[in-house]
């Protein structure tokens, strides 16, 4: 059955269908620009069409999986069209706004002489990160945290997973002592939010450290291998990649996952919401996952020409 989709009202006035928003003339793809004359790479966008043939029954249901409706027409196997545009601000030594369907997350490093406290003197350098939701990035005002006079359980949850899931692919020792700030700012969420903005601050960290070789700074990037994200799960009994808002706001599991670029873990959060999933289930959707990662890691190695 055909549900009805959810239109959302755009700043231009247009119905931008949920879930997708793929044409140019609403969201522009913007030139690439120059970082302290670092010169980034062309900026590409990847409408991904993934094959269902190659990866086998994933779901375990055929049939659910293949009659299943997602908004935009995508298959269970497909991610959001991506789109990651390097140099957004001038200012910042890293800076990467990612597109991912109507979810966009604007993302920037800033490296500052120095270590917390508990660091100094160690001659090891440190990795940060903090998120935040512009209060019209829902389809209703979200007040911002600032007027509450406090950080949400949320927000607390998602900076760590950011912070946790960059620190595990820089080299703390050849960085110095230095801290990487990454600034993770929602400006439209449809879902994948906190997947978006692990996939875009990795960017915006190569971009900086890569910076500061440049400027001859340091010797090498401490960037031992690119991370990226993406969210799994389970609606109406088919197993899907990248889940929109409307998918995850109706899964029975919903699952993220932080992968490095040669396969390795670094976190898994899975939440049945209906009952339980099985341990195969769980395999399946991990797997699931790595079809989509690679194609994220290919958009990451083609922005910053590697």
């Amino acid at each position: 059955m055909v549900r009805n989709r959810r239109k959302i009202l755009g700043f231009n006035g247009l119905g931008i269908d949920s879930c997708y928003g793929t044409e140019k003339e609403r969201f522009p793809v913007l030139e690439p620009k120059a970082i302290d004359g670092l010169t980034t790479a062309p900026v590409s966008r990847f409408p991904y069409n993934l094959s269902m043939n190659n990866f086998g029954n994933l779901s375990g249901n055929d049939t659910a999986a293949s009659s299943f409706y997602r908004p935009g027409g995508r298959t269970p196997l497909e991610l959001r069209p991506l789109t990651l545009t390097p140099g957004f601000v001038q200012t910042a030594e890293g800076s990467v706004l990612v597109s991912l369907g109507n979810t966009r997350v604007l993302t920037n490093a800033t490296v500052e002489p120095g270590v917390p406290g508990w660091l100094r003197n160690s001659g090891h350098g440190w990795v940060t990160a903090e998120y935040s939701m512009l209060p019209r990035a829902t389809v209703t005002r979200t007040p911002r945290e600032s007027e509450k006079g406090k950080i949400g359980g949320r927000t607390h949850e998602i900076q760590r997973l950011i912070g946790r899931s960059l620190r595990s692919v820089v080299d703390m020792k050849a960085l110095g002592e230095r801290t990487v700030i990454l600034d993770c700012d929602v400006i439209q969420a449809d879902g994948g939010t906190r997947t978006a903005a692990i996939t875009g601050a990795a960017v915006a960290l190569a971009l900086a450290l890569n910076a500061l070789v440049a400027a001859g700074t340091l010797k090498a990037s401490p960037l031992k291998q690119l991370v990226a994200a993406t969210s799994v799960g389970i609606v109406g009994s088919a197993m899907l990649l990248d889940l929109c808002y409307e998918e995850d706001s109706q899964a029975e599991v919903d699952m993220n996952v932080v992968m490095t670029a040669d396969g390795g873990l670094i976190e898994t959060q899975a939440t049945a919401e209906k009952g339980s999933f099985s341990r195969a289930q769980l395999n399946e959707l991990v797997d699931l996952a790595e079809v989509g990662l690679k194609e994220i890691f290919a958009a990451q190695r083609a922005v910053l020409g590697l």
